[in-house]
């Protein structure tokens, strides 16, 4: 049996994603303009939308679980009038539907209220959400009718405005799960004359943004990987950013945490932790090698145990990232 033949690039690559492809298919223009098969992303965006998509390339596809972590921040329009099928353009007009109420300050103050902090949200009928290992626009598509369980998602910010009759402009920040799509339906059952998703896009995962982001049409026009690798753009797997506190061992503990042995620090960051805690770990030379969980913290808070979660690759072939 060959063996699978290990990444020449290993990183993290935003690109902005233009309303019409899917998702899937700008992970697919990546791979043929970086040549190489292992990609991911953190997060799917509707073939409408458009906006930040981050790429994990390589050995960073190790860092998508922990990637998911980063809140994601969105710019959208609410048409009102009517529900459609998909809660978004692209679908059919439903119920309800009904006279536009006033967009006063205080209407949307509400608004912004009740939609704000932690909730159960609903997700779209139609949307790649699993159940029974089916797709719901697939089940959606083939007539089924499924009850779907509401999910708790958390709005770390939100705001709203009315520039135009009949149609809401949010600016939010929730978490990873979140459904714009659910919030312009919602919005629009709430006040009583249906509403759904215009447009939308994609502002920032965590500190990532679209303003350093690489166009998506950048990867049509790649005529060699380095192209990609070496933009501005490019972030080598070594400085990805993560949702939680980082820690800088010494030499030999690096050494003894990449050969997936637990290791006893000195707790170096002002962050409190707690077990179970993740922690982003770099060797001396600033480089992230891996993900700790802490198992144990001693001396009051001094001493940290962390333990190997995820050891990133250390192989020159993952060195040929930087």
């Amino acid at each position: 049996m060959s063996r699978r033949r290990a990444p020449r690039l290993s990183g993290l690559l935003p690109v902005v994603k233009a309303s019409g492809p899917t998702s899937h298919d700008v992970v697919d223009k990546a791979r043929r303009a970086l040549g190489e098969r292992r990609i991911g992303h953190t997060g799917t965006l509707d073939p409408m939308a458009e906006g930040l998509l981050l790429l994990c390339v390589g050995h960073a596809t190790r860092l998508q679980q922990f990637l998911l972590g980063w809140p994601k921040t969105y710019q959208g329009v609410v048409r009102l009038g009517f529900a459609t099928t998909t809660y978004d353009r692209e679908g059919e007009a439903a119920e309800p539907r009904g006279a536009v109420p006033g967009l006063d300050r205080e209407t949307l103050a509400g608004l912004e209220r009740r939609f704000s902090g932690t909730f159960e949200q609903v997700p779209p009928p139609y949307s790649a959400k699993k159940i029974d290992g089916k797709k719901l626009y697939e089940l959606a598509r083939s007539g089924q009718t499924v009850e779907i369980a509401p999910k708790a998602v958390t709005v770390h910010s939100l705001e709203l405005r009315s520039d135009r009759e009949a149609e809401i402009t949010l600016e939010i920040s929730a978490s990873t799960g979140f459904y714009v799509r659910s919030l312009a339906h919602d919005i629009g059952r709430v006040l009583g004359c249906g509403g759904y998703l215009h447009h939308l896009r994609r502002l920032k995962i965590g500190p990532y943004d679209t303003d350093h982001a690489l166009p998506q049409q950048a990867l049509d026009d790649a005529r060699d990987p380095s192209q990609i690798a070496g933009s501005a753009a490019w972030i080598p797997i070594e400085k990805a950013l993560l949702p939680f506190p980082s820690l800088t061992i010494n030499a030999a503990a690096a050494e003894r945490f990449v050969h997936g042995q637990e290791v006893v620090v000195f707790r170096s960051i002002d962050e409190e932790l707690a077990p179970a805690d993740h922690v982003a770990v770099h060797a001396p030379d600033g480089s992230m090698i891996g993900v700790g969980a802490v198992t144990a913290v001693l001396a009051r808070g001094r001493t940290l145990t962390i333990h190997p979660s995820m050891v990133l690759d250390r192989s020159p072939a993952a060195g040929r990232s930087r």
